[in-house]
């Protein structure tokens, strides 16, 4: 079971936002045992004083935490719109406006971390939007919170820090249609008297059109099959599951595979770590065009969607396995495209693409640290330079960052 600690009654000036979302600052009382160690907050912003503040963890050199008083509030801090914020978009407290600076700010901080090499010829380029803040996710995975009293469940999210639940009645960054059918779905298990226990959470997803899909996944049971969606990209149709792999905001996502599609060079192109082919489908099903996938789900959906490309597109090889175990696809005279998880490229396939030296390389990254700790390995040697920098922001009141890095061989 989690420790509780009780808060902290000190001064914390914040000195700014780190990689993962959180504020730090340095915790300043001589009479505490705290005194002098770095503390990581969430509700607080650069250059605000934190008086107050929920511990929760605590490690030797560092603490985690909540700021629970501020003083001195920073002039970009907004009113939140959920109650709910902490646990599903922490960033509600920042101004949109700043929110697209700091996450510029963030893929810059990772890059020299890192000791990526940048030149006074390449800038990071303003983080691109389609200025929508709310309701932009098309997936949403809810806990179900059992009230006692009332003896009824409601739909709910994890406290942030701990497994406690926070039942909730509203939510503000899932499309509108996602929250009606859960809803509906609760009304519905409490018509029938149902226990919550017996429930892991319940998924939901929407399409463009609004049509959702989804449903309740139970503990200890194999996850249902649900309907399948549909949605275009780029003019692409693609099909697939509600509980599978699909980007979770669209309309940006296109943005930048528009940006992809300008630095195809080759008429070779090679999507690794493919999913369902949204990317290489959506930008190259014209080429010569490799795309590989281990996921067996996945896999199943990219192979339907290459299928029913085939009769436009004569040369699509989809490939089960690895992407770290298909490195005899890789050659001198094509593009590969990166879009790894959150844990980046496995050093194999880094090293073969040293070896290799294909003409261009895209990496289009969910976690800016990783791909950055990828792209230091791929310039160190001079092999490569970087040619763009254009973080997007898909998750709009989260610190999530999306960020695309185009190499070229020298």
């Amino acid at each position: 079971m989690p420790k509780i600690y009780k808060p902290i009654k000190t001064d914390i000036l914040i000195e700014k936002l780190v990689p993962g979302g959180s504020a730090l600052g340095t915790i300043s009382n001589p009479s505490s045992p705290e005194h002098g160690k770095k503390v990581f907050l969430w509700n607080a912003l650069p250059e605000e004083t934190v008086t107050l503040f929920q511990p929760t963890k605590k490690k030797s050199s560092y603490l985690e935490g909540i700021a629970l008083e501020i003083k001195n509030p920073s002039k970009y801090r907004v009113s939140p719109k959920d109650p709910c914020y902490l646990s599903t978009s922490p960033w509600q407290i920042l101004s949109f406006s700043q929110e697209l600076t700091q996450k510029e700010l963030l893929v810059k901080e990772s890059l020299t971390q890192a000791h990526v090499p940048l030149n006074s010829n390449l800038s990071i380029a303003p983080i691109k939007t389609d200025q929508t803040e709310w309701n932009y996710r098309n997936k949403m995975e809810y806990a179900l919170y059992w009230d006692k009293e009332k003896e009824k469940i409601s739909l709910a999210f994890h406290a942030r820090g701990s497994h406690n639940k926070i039942p909730i009645t509203s939510s503000s960054i899932e499309r509108p249609e996602i929250l009606e059918q859960a809803q509906k779905t609760i009304n519905c298990l409490n018509e029938l008297h149902e226990p919550a226990y017996k429930y892991q959470s319940l998924l939901l997803r929407s399409n463009q059109k609004g049509i959702v899909s989804g449903g309740l996944l139970e503990n200890h049971q194999p996850h249902p099959t649900f309907q399948n969606l549909s949605d275009s990209l780029l003019d692409t149709n693609y099909s697939y599951s509600p509980n599978g792999f699909f980007q979770i905001n669209l309309p940006v996502y296109e943005l930048a595979l528009k940006e992809i599609e300008n630095h195809l060079t080759t008429e070779k192109v090679l999507d690794l770590y493919s999913g369902v082919g949204t990317i290489g489908l959506s930008v190259a099903a014209e080429k010569r065009l490799t795309l590989v996938e281990t996921n067996d789900d996945a896999f199943r959906e990219l192979e339907n969607n290459c299928h029913s490309k085939s009769s436009l597109y004569k040369s699509l090889n989809p490939v089960h396995a690895k992407s770290e175990e298909a490195l005899s696809f890789i050659s001198p005279d094509q593009t590969v495209i990166l879009d790894p998880p959150r844990s980046g490229c496995d050093k194999k396939l880094l090293e073969k693409l040293l070896e290799e030296k294909p003409n261009t390389i895209i990496y289009l990254s969910c976690n800016p640290a990783t791909q950055a700790r990828d792209v230091s390995i791929l310039t160190s040697k001079n092999d490569y330079k970087i040619t763009t920098i254009s973080p997007y922001n898909f998750f709009p009141k989260t610190p999530h960052i999306e960020n695309l890095i185009v190499l070229k061989c020298i």
